[in-house]
């Protein structure tokens, strides 16, 4: 919106006389910018709904006698009729012309149709705001959180609501695109169509233990019992060299090992708790929106999870498979630090090993792991993991074809959605709320806030 900037300054100087004249009143000497700022903060947020009042009230020039209603038949006018709202500039009443009549039994304000209000509940505006703190804070931390920005108060149960309520449209919109890229039909004039398709596409999938709240386990014995469940996450995005003047202190010593080094971009987070066959459709689906079935190179790079690469060969089978570098590599410090107690020999063996595995000589490091299997149970076990990952760890190959060999992307993604928000201290989650809560914040985290926020607002009106 433009704004008249001459009116804008004509309140801001009769604002300013306002609090001039309420100090002068109070005879408040030495006070401080502290106390003037909060003060016209608060003075401001009364003229913003006494503004808000008046534009809703004052919006209808004339009123009709009579209007269609919804179901065909006609609405009469009745009266002007109170209605309560919670907008960014707190609870407020206003009155608006009220039509009723109609044999279906409903009525209707045409301000609210036209506005996009509900009477009694959150504006989209105010419910934008909510969602960000509940995304991103303990619905209690946030409520003390907006007091202090919002200058009013806001309930609990009201940020989860409307957090929850945007993860909800997350959780409609990716039914449908599982529904939609799930048609042959609609996938073959998506290909005819396809732009902006990427050369090099990466997937990352991971998961993350998130408690449920207790439940009553069933059996002889009933008993409470907590429930810990898989936030599954995947994450779409590209790669890109980081310029010499933007790397940090650690890329700068990955680059004189690796000679190069990249970073993710274009990042787009998904995520749900449900079977790895359930989630195999929304990694599907979310691969297609992402183009990642028409790109001439797509690239996974995950830890060694024998659920995950089952989904990556079913779903994009001629994807190239490569087992996180950094996982491999830990894998490996723990079998030295277990096989050896002298530290000069477990520093050699893990020299050694380590520097071969780089190299993608996992034969090697299969051999190395075997002979150590009698006396550390970490290398046995490491020989299953290495044999069954053999094509997925030729490192040298990789970093000669220019892949990113780390999933850095993917744990960070799980920190970000699980660890820094749904394992906050104390916290513990309905099965839906932790969904709902992890869709809203991967959106966040995507990029793509304002496409979800915007979604709220053109949603239509319950009757």
């Amino acid at each position: 919106m433009k704004y008249n900037i001459e009116k804008i300054d004509l309140i801001a100087k009769q604002l300013a006389e306002i609090v001039e004249e309420a100090l002068e009143e109070e005879n408040k000497e030495g006070v401080l910018i502290g106390e003037i700022e909060m003060g016209m903060r608060e003075s401001l947020r009364e003229i913003g709904k006494n503004a808000l009042k008046c534009f809703l009230e004052n919006a209808e020039r004339e009123v009709e006698a009579e209007i269609e209603c919804g179901c065909g038949g006609k609405l009469q006018y009745q009266r002007r009729r109170e209605a309560t709202l919670w907008s960014v500039f707190g609870k407020m009443t206003y009155t608006r012309a009220y039509y009723s009549g109609c044999k279906c039994g409903e009525g209707q304000a045409l301000i609210d149709q036209r506005y996009g209000i509900e009477p009694g509940k959150v504006t989209a505006g105010l419910a934008h705001l909510l969602a960000l703190s509940g995304i991103d804070k303990s619905f209690e931390e946030g409520q003390e959180w907006l007091n202090a920005f919002l200058l009013f108060e806001v309930s609990e149960n009201t940020i989860r609501a409307e957090t929850q309520f945007l993860g909800e449209l997350q959780r409609q919109a990716d039914e449908d695109l599982i529904k939609e890229m799930h048609n042959e039909t609609t996938l073959q004039k998506r290909e005819q169509a396809a732009k902006n398709v990427p050369d090099r596409l990466y997937g990352s999938i991971d998961a993350a233990k998130v408690r449920i709240e207790s439940r009553v386990k069933q059996g002889k014995k009933a008993e409470m019992e907590e429930d810990w469940r898989d936030m599954k996450i995947v994450c779409w995005y590209e790669g890109e060299l980081v310029p010499s003047h933007q790397r940090s202190v650690r890329q700068k010593d990955k680059v004189q090992r690796e000679g190069t080094v990249f970073r993710a971009k274009n990042k787009r987070y998904s995520c749900d708790i449900t079977e790895a066959e359930q989630f195999g459709k929304l990694l599907w689906a979310t691969g297609c929106s992402a183009c990642a079935d028409c790109a001439r190179e797509l690239v996974f790079v995950c830890d060694g999870a024998t659920w995950i690469w089952k989904l990556v060969s079913h779903y994009y089978p001629k994807a190239v498979q490569i087992v996180d570098w950094y996982h491999a590599e830990d894998r490996l410090k723990r079998i030295a630090d277990e096989a050896f107690s002298a530290l000069e020999e477990r520093q050699a063996w893990k020299e050694k090993i380590t520097e071969n595995l780089w190299q993608g000589k996992v034969e090697f490091v299969i051999a190395a792991c075997q002979s150590l299997s009698k006396k550390s149970n970490l290398a046995k076990q490491a020989v299953t993991y290495f044999s069954n990952n053999i094509e997925r760890m030729r490192y040298a190959q990789f970093r000669e074809a220019g892949y990113l060999i780390g999933s850095g992307v993917i744990e960070s993604g799980c920190k970000q959605i699980v660890t820094r928000r749904l394992k906050l201290p104390g916290a513990q989650w309905n099965l839906d709320g932790a969904i709902l809560t992890a869709k809203a914040r991967c959106v966040w985290l995507s990029g793509r806030w304002q496409e979800l926020v915007s979604k709220r607002s053109l949603l239509p009106l319950a009757i």
